[in-house]
């Protein structure tokens, strides 16, 4: 527990850094005893921003819209008989696709596991923290053709 006064904590709620006072209050005094001021505040500043990173992935992940919000990329069933290449996947977990620009695109049959891979990957950039959204192919068409027809009714794009 904090020796931290009403006041003070007032102010740091006030302040937006309440994850901050949380970690201050959640701290055992006999097991901080022994630490400096400054090793207090570097384990108080940790835990507030583990908490604050955590909070923030996991919004992401609820604003990626996910068909399938626990698939994981380490998580995957019957990789080989799927034909999927685990250092594939393994590298396509790094998001360093991202990096570079490029897009990944999911081909298969019915129920071979695209949206599942795709939400998989989708919840690795999360992660990453990186913004993410998934989308099935029907869905972005339509949604494509409803963005031309609006700019074609506001006068954007010439009718040809």
């Amino acid at each position: 527990m904090s020796r931290i006064d009403i006041e003070t904590k007032r102010k740091l709620r006030e302040m937006g850094v309440s994850t901050l006072l949380d970690a201050f209050d959640a701290q055992d005094d006999t097991l901080t005893l022994g630490l400096a001021f400054e090793e207090k505040i570097k384990l108080a500043v940790d835990d507030a921003h583990s908490v604050f990173t955590q909070t923030k992935v996991e919004g992401l992940i609820r604003r990626a819209n996910l068909r399938y919000p626990n698939a994981d990329l380490r998580r995957l069933d019957l990789v080989e008989e799927r034909g999927l290449d685990r250092s594939m996947l393994a590298g396509l977990g790094t998001c360093s696709f991202i990096d570079r620009q490029q897009n990944v695109v999911f081909q298969g049959f019915t129920g071979s596991g695209k949206s599942y891979l795709g939400c998989a990957l989708a919840k690795a950039a999360c992660r990453h923290r990186v913004r993410a959204h998934y989308i099935r192919m029907p869905e972005l068409e339509e949604a494509w053709q409803l963005a031309v027809f609006c700019q074609l009714e506001a006068g954007h794009f010439s009718a040809n």
